[in-house]
């Protein structure tokens, strides 16, 4: 049988390993691996050469900028790499037959609600980070037919992230304080990795809010992180302000996967299950 071949982007990313995780082994599917420096997304002219060469069934785009405080100093670069890029793929898949499979974030909503987001709820971006987010969804709905758009938030994998950089402190710290007014679900690379296969094999296109189920504060999540890894530190919570983060964060940034409940069988993990999951088998 001939493969199936998957343009992925940003592949050296904390989804990006946990997709090549998710399908090593597979004989329907085979990988095309790319970080920025086999591809930059930013440019049609290579993405249009790179998606005739390669034929794809499907591309995954992880590629972001992510980086919320340096967003609101360097739009412009977030705004290529977050809302032009994923413009230039969908370009690119429509021409080639292919699916679209696109990673947003929770960070389109204002993040002052009290009740999960669904995928219908209006969206109200804070920040440079979410607005440049928001523009590469509105690309993707306008120039590709055949996509998904999946939404997560908190995200943590094989990489740098809060979990590592908790453990980190822990070594050396009785007390770390810990954010403790904003409240989010925290996800798992490897259950969205999981999310994101699920969906590419079907038909099911359109937008799905992809995060672990349950949710807490930052403090709480740090917690359970101790608590799991049998460290003593103590989490003393303070507030956002307090914290001094150059820019605002979502203080209420709970999603709701309401349309994956809605039209499949895919149950993402509670997010308790999946941290011990990720310490088990990360030995971090």
């Amino acid at each position: 049988m001939k493969m199936k071949k998957v343009i992925v982007t940003g592949s050296n990313g904390q989804l990006g390993r946990a997709i090549e995780q998710q399908y090593a082994g597979s004989t329907e599917y085979e990988l095309i691996n790319t970080d920025v420096d086999e591809l930059d997304i930013t440019n049609i002219d290579k993405v249009m050469e790179f998606a005739r060469s390669i034929q794809p069934y499907a591309i995954i785009n992880c590629a972001a900028y992510t980086a919320v405080e340096a967003c609101e100093t360097q739009e412009d670069l977030a705004f290529r790499i977050n809302a032009i890029g994923p413009r230039n793929l969908s370009i690119a898949a429509a021409e080639t037959g292919a699916k679209l499979m696109h990673v947003s974030t929770d960070y389109v909503f204002g993040g002052n609600g009290n009740r999960p987001y669904r995928e219908t709820d209006p969206v109200d971006p804070q920040g440079a980070y979410g607005r440049t987010k928001l523009a590469g969804e509105n690309f993707v709905r306008e120039f590709s037919e055949r996509h998904y758009i999946v939404r997560t938030a908190w995200l943590y994998g094989d990489g740098k992230n809060f979990v590592k950089t908790m453990l980190r402190l822990a070594q050396t710290n009785d007390k770390v304080r810990v954010v403790n007014d904003q409240i989010g679900s925290p996800t798992s690379a490897v259950q969205l990795a999981g999310a994101i296969a699920y969906l590419l094999a079907t038909e099911n296109y359109g937008l799905f809010h992809g995060t672990c189920e349950g949710d807490c504060s930052w403090a709480q999540f740090a917690e359970e992180i101790f608590r799991l890894a049998g460290k003593k530190t103590v989490v003393e919570g303070i507030t956002s302000e307090e914290y001094g983060a150059a820019v605002k964060r979502p203080a209420y940034s709970v999603l709701e996967n309401y349309m994956l409940k809605m039209t499949t069988d895919f149950m993402f993990a509670d997010w308790h299950d999946a941290i011990a999951e990720y310490l088990k088998n990360e030995q971090v």
